[in-house]
């Protein structure tokens, strides 16, 4: 379904990402995936790659540098020709209630969640233009749709993102390329670990009664990636198992 195609994924050592990685590496892709500091997660994620017999390698780079981020993807073109694909979905939490919060938490979030996928978008977007065809995705969240207390810097910046997505669709249509924005809820990852004691709490909220695996984001964020999405553009599909209905 993918092959021949490139996608570039960031944050993809880990959780999420990593999915993310092997699903479109199952269906042929080519990966290059950008990593903040977790070697030992992003050498083991780049073999299991490699076991499925795609071109795949890792680049350490933090989405919340710009100088780093055009330097990678200046790499990232050289060493794979091309990109087909981006999937924004490098994040991090620093959660504290509003009144608690100092500026510098709410700006490292806002600058990686949501700053760090304009950075990469805007290096794509030529590439992508001048083939006249292309995908971004992007990993916003439920809380950027309803809100979480102590979540006021993440929140806002999946809400920001799900703005940018709808903008990007419209600014890139004409070209063939497509824009979309998947919103998980709870998500069984090393980020939601620390949310072990309130589990049960939280699951009596969703109605399908669980955390969603990352497998399974992974299998809708590959589905906009391919030809079967070619004419769904500036969507975001809620995948929460009912958390935001």
């Amino acid at each position: 379904m993918l092959k021949g195609k490139v996608a570039v994924v960031t944050g993809g050592s880990r959780g999420i990402g990593r999915a993310i990685c092997m699903e479109l590496a199952a269906n042929g892709a080519d990966i290059a995936f950008l990593y903040a500091g977790n070697t030992d997660a992003a050498a083991e994620t780049c073999e299991q790659l490699a076991g499925m017999g795609v071109h795949a390698q890792s680049y350490q780079c933090s989405v919340a540098d710009d100088a780093a981020v055009q330097n990678t993807f200046k790499q990232i073109a050289a060493d794979f020709g091309t990109i087909d694909i981006l999937v924004n979905n490098a994040g991090i939490t620093c959660d504290k209630l509003a009144m608690m919060m100092s500026e510098e938490d709410f700006t490292k979030v806002v600058d990686t969640n949501l700053s760090g996928a304009f950075r990469c978008t805007k290096q794509v977007i030529p590439l992508l233009v001048r083939k006249r065809s292309g995908k971004i995705i992007n990993i916003t969240s439920v809380s950027g749709l309803m809100g979480n207390p102590g979540q006021c810097n993440y929140a806002a910046a999946k809400a920001g993102l799900i703005g940018f997505t709808k903008t990007i669709a419209r600014e890139l249509a004409s070209r063939g390329i497509t824009c979309n924005a998947v919103a998980p809820g709870f998500v069984e990852t090393d980020m939601t670990a620390a949310l072990a004691a309130q589990k049960d709490t939280l699951t009596q909220n969703i109605p399908l009664k669980r955390f969603a695996k990352p497998e399974e984001i992974a299998k809708l964020v590959c589905f906009l990636a391919s030809p079967s999405a070619d004419y769904i553009t500036g969507e975001v599909i809620r995948i929460d198992g009912g958390l935001a209905i």
